[in-house]
């Protein structure tokens, strides 16, 4: 029929198993053993199911059913299970249902000791035993009678904090030195905590609040391990030694100069210091020089470098060059939202001798830094690495060659079919600028996109259906009740300042790819870059000037804007200060909803009112997030106007730092980090869409057009340059 076989969902159907029918017994086996076929025979199709069907025997009982489900979807999804239907709000962790109801649901779901119905019958004797607590929420406290070693384990695995400081103390108390609680009862619950995330059983969100549970714990012995260490330090320069102490293996993160985006980072921190390593943060926007000497300065085993905007993957080069300059020979760690395997094998990979790895997301980060730091695995890795990479250069090359590219003449005359004639541009209802100093934040509460921010938290799904999924469900609703939890907070306290600034002007197509702005003190000349890749028959290559009018036609209207969220930084200092990376982060990727939601908002206040060419339209917030309103908001360094530098010209025509409260790094990223800016076009035809790859007869008009050299032109879009 022509269906990608992705496309395809088989749902071989799951029935009610321990109904007492001999003949029910092995459904739960049947549908494991269909999904695993399918998988063999299909590999890319799906395969879903109705998951509370399998525990129906069992209605009322909601105790029994969660453990059924959750030890049903953990055979299931091994063999190959995509999807399902089920309470995922009541899901329990599979390793957290008790020992012997675990063992008789296992029985039954893969029905084995069975026969006469044993196992099925021990199952319902016990059912009987338990109470179904309803909806009511029982806090089960009975972990507390344990070992000071299991509940600080519980306490790890479940990320509880309400009895860490006593327990902690009592620990200390317990063992002979306090430096052996963190390498004995504290690391033994965290490797329990990476066993789980590594086998797909706990979730970043829990990872992170579990190591909030052993930040606290550290903080609390921290004193008394340096007070040791020093009397040591003492006694041994004494006795003749050194008086140097050993310690973990020390891994340097750092964001690039110029660059302000940490999220990611702290996450890859978190995980990190959750499996053992010393974590030595330095921040963002730290100089190559920093970073080196820093480096050697604490002896790290590795450097890890992060970044979000285009220029930082031309700084991670530049690094690399100077590792290799100075003599170095630790292994160079790539990651962040612009950097892939591709360019780190293409640009970075070549510049430096031992070892650079892409690391595509943190969970990902400890099983490379386990590779790099067993001397037994690491010139394996290493030497697959380079071959890997030594691959993607030359595949890379090839594809280069092998496409076809319009020369730039020949692009410019494809534009975009827009039939200009008698075309009459709706006027602003001002010109200039106008500020917004203090958004109300409740209103931008329908504008949020949640969908990124799972994606932050390695959580990746449609939104609001993660909240439902079979796998990360239950952690997902977690998630978003925690963060809509924090955000009422924040606004109800008034923590944070949407602030915000549009303006629209008076502006002409004066080239193919040129539109001047009749700026009040002088015009402003935005220059604009054009797809060059050859396209099929009738299919333009675009450049954003397409959707001004020539000045052949007469004047046309653009706008620009910028929004960004005040004082997020002193709370997510607090969150640092106590230790909390959990609402940290979580605060961190809120201010990023909010600019995006203010964004959002502003830009439909100047769809229906400011700007006001679609003063009628009524959209849901679905349909917000799809786009599906006439006119764009294109950001400067994003694909369809990709070079950063634009943006100097968009923040003067926007008043500056002083109008904005927004300043620009040297290499163009935007601080506070939770800040947007872009240009607004109106033409009905207008639409987003990405520049791709231009060749060098591009890029030199395009610097001729700019007066900048062809060597700062190249610096900036060297990412798209053929």
């Amino acid at each position: 029929m022509g269906y990608a076989p992705q496309d395809i969902i088989f749902d071989p159907n799951i029935f009610a198993i321990a109904t007492g029918m001999e003949e029910h017994n092995n459904y739960a086996v049947d549908f494991i053993e269909a999904t695993r076929e399918i998988k063999k025979q299909m590999p890319l199709t799906r395969v879903s199911g109705g998951v509370s069907n399998v525990s129906f025997s069992f209605r009322g009982n909601d105790h029994v059913r969660e453990a059924i489900h959750s030890v049903f979807l953990f055979h299931a999804i091994k063999a190959g299970m995509d999807m399902g239907i089920v309470n995922a709000g009541q899901l329990v962790v599979y390793d957290e249902i008790e020992p012997q109801l675990k063992q008789l649901c296992e029985d039954v779901i893969l029905n084995r000791n069975n026969e006469n119905n044993e196992a099925t019958e021990k199952l319902i004797a016990f059912a009987e035993t338990v109470k179904s607590r309803g909806k009511e929420t029982v806090k089960d406290e009975s972990w507390r009678n344990d070992t000071v070693e299991k509940r600080l384990a519980h306490a790890l695995v479940n990320g509880i904090t309400d009895y860490i400081d006593a327990d902690t103390e009592e620990a200390r108390m317990k063992y002979p030195r306090p430096l052996d609680v963190i390498e004995g009862p504290l690391m033994d619950g965290m490797n329990i905590v990476g066993d789980l995330f590594g086998s797909g059983k706990m979730f970043l969100p829990q990872v992170v609040k579990s190591a909030r549970v052993m930040k606290k714990a550290v903080a609390i012995l921290t004193p008394y391990i340096e007070l040791e260490k020093e009397e040591k330090r003492k006694q041994d320069v004494a006795d003749g030694k050194d008086g140097s102490v050993q310690g973990a293996a020390k891994i340097l993160l750092a964001t690039v100069k110029g660059d302000v985006h940490d999220i990611g980072k702290n996450i890859v921190g978190v995980v990190l210091g959750c499996n053992g390593y010393d974590v030595v943060d330095l921040g963002v926007m730290v100089p190559a020089e920093k970073i080196l000497t820093e480096a050697r300065n604490h002896k790290v085993d590795i450097i890890g470098l992060s970044g979000l905007i285009t220029p930082s993957l031309d700084e991670m080069v530049h690094i690399a060059r100077e590792m290799k300059r100075t003599g170095m020979n630790i292994p160079l760690l790539i990651g962040g939202a612009t950097t892939s395997r591709m360019h780190t094998a293409v640009r970075i990979a070549q510049e430096y001798d031992h070892g650079v790895v892409h690391v595509l997301d943190a969970s990902r980060s400890v099983t490379v830094t386990g590779s790099l730091m067993q001397p037994e695995q690491r010139d394996t890795f290493l030497s697959n690495i380079r071959g890997e990479y030594e691959k993607l250069k030359t595949d890379f090359s090839n594809k280069q060659t092998a496409k076809q590219f319009l020369t730039y003449p020949e692009a410019a005359k494809n534009t975009a079919p827009i039939e200009w004639e008698g075309y009459q541009p709706v006027k602003p209802t001002f010109t200039g600028t106008r500020i917004f100093a203090d958004i109300e934040l409740q209103d931008l509460m329908p504008y949020i996109d949640w969908q990124p921010f799972f994606i932050a938290w390695e959580m990746h799904g449609k939104f609001p259906a993660i909240l439902s999924d079979a796998v990360i469900g239950a952690e997902a609703t977690k998630l978003y009740n925690d963060a809509r939890n924090l955000l009422k907070k924040v606004i109800d306290e008034k923590w944070v300042k949407a602030h915000g600034v549009i303006g629209f002007w008076e502006v002409a197509k004066t080239a193919p790819d040129t539109v001047e702005v009749q700026h009040p003190e002088h015009p402003i000349r935005l220059e604009f870059l054009r797809q060059q890749i050859k396209k099929a028959a009738g299919q333009p290559n675009l450049s954003l000037s397409d959707f001004i009018r020539p000045h052949t036609y007469g004047t046309d209207y653009m706008g620009a804007f910028s929004v960004t969220i005040q004082e997020l930084d002193v709370w997510v200092k607090k969150f640092h200060d106590a230790q909390d990376d959990y609402n940290k982060i979580m605060l961190q990727a809120l201010g990023d909803r909010l600019a995006e939601a203010s964004a959002e908002y502003l830009h439909e206040k100047v769809r229906k009112e400011y700007w006001g060419y679609s003063a009628t339209e009524s959209f849901s917030n679905e349909e917000l997030i799809r786009e599906a309103y006439s006119g764009i908001r294109p950001a400067p360094g994003y694909p369809a106007c990709p070079d950063h530098t634009e943006k100097y010209k968009l923040f003067e025509l926007l008043g500056g730092e002083a109008a904005t409260c927004i300043h620009l790094t040297e290499s163009l990223a935007m601080s506070p980090a939770s800040s947007v800016c872009g240009w607004y076009f109106a033409h009905p035809d207008s639409k987003y869409f990405g520049v791709g790859k231009i060749d060098r007869d591009q890029l030199n008009d395009y610097a001729q057009r700019k007066n900048m050299s062809l060597e700062e032109a190249e610096r900036w879009l060297r990412p798209i340059l053929e």
